[in-house]
């Protein structure tokens, strides 16, 4: 279902990658199930680009309540398009944060340092979980050049060199949405990914309210959704 969701609303004016611009068509062929085909990417070895990441923050969110689930359901929507374990372990990570973020939303917040701590144990063995640690033991003045060197900052367009840097970020302004994002895009690389990614966790915490009002009246209109439809009925 999710992967004839995504072919269904494919636009390849979208900043997609070559090969999610590959699956998407492929998706809607319809010659191989779905699993094949993502796994099929890179040689047999599946994508860990961050798009998986990129779009995970509401399953965080909706499962919050429960971590477990939001660990398996970011896992099940990674493998659609994103099938390599560091992909995985990517999205995972974006959604125990995003999760951590709706839960500590009317709590004093956690430093960087204790925001990291909390994800870090959910998250699989890997070279994403590796950084995470190179981004929790960041001294806490680092700059945003420090930890771009250390962690990444999306260029890379893989999930070990974005999500590290997009919990760092993420972490230092749970209270903050436009801080933020300031923050992010300072670090230069993927910004439309790293903030959208960071957008989403801290946006669970510091809320709606907290995103100028300037910035959601020139967004770009959200689409109406099926569920949205069955709602109004």
């Amino acid at each position: 279902m999710l992967a004839f969701s995504f072919s269904s609303r494919y636009d390849p004016a979208r900043g997609y990658g070559p090969a999610m611009h590959w699956l998407l068509n492929a998706f809607s062929g319809q010659s191989q199930a779905w699993s094949q085909l993502s796994r099929s990417l890179f040689d047999g070895q599946g994508s860990f680009g961050n798009g998986a990441a990129m779009r995970v923050a509401p399953i965080g969110g909706y499962y919050a309540d429960d971590l477990d689930a939001v660990v398996r359901q970011a896992a099940l929507s990674a493998e659609v398009t994103h099938a390599h374990p560091e992909a995985i372990a990517g999205a995972i990570a974006t959604a125990v944060a995003a999760a951590y973020a709706w839960r500590l939303r009317d709590t004093h917040k956690p430093t960087r340092q204790e925001f990291i701590d909390l994800v870090l144990p959910h998250v699989p063995d890997s070279v994403v979980r590796e950084k995470l640690r190179h981004a929790r033991n960041l001294d806490a003045s680092a700059s945003v050049r420090l930890a771009v060197a250390a962690l990444g900052n999306g260029t890379e367009i893989s999930a070990q060199d974005t999500v590290p840097f997009v919990l760092w970020c993420a972490g230092g302004h749970l209270d903050n949405y436009e801080e933020a994002l300031w923050l992010t895009g300072s670090g230069l690389g993927g910004r439309d990914t790293t903030c959208a990614m960071v957008g989403g966790i801290v946006a669970l915490s510091a809320g709606a309210d907290s995103i100028p009002a300037a910035w959601r009246q020139a967004r770009e209109p959200l689409p109406r959704w099926p569920f949205q439809e069955r709602s109004e009925l």
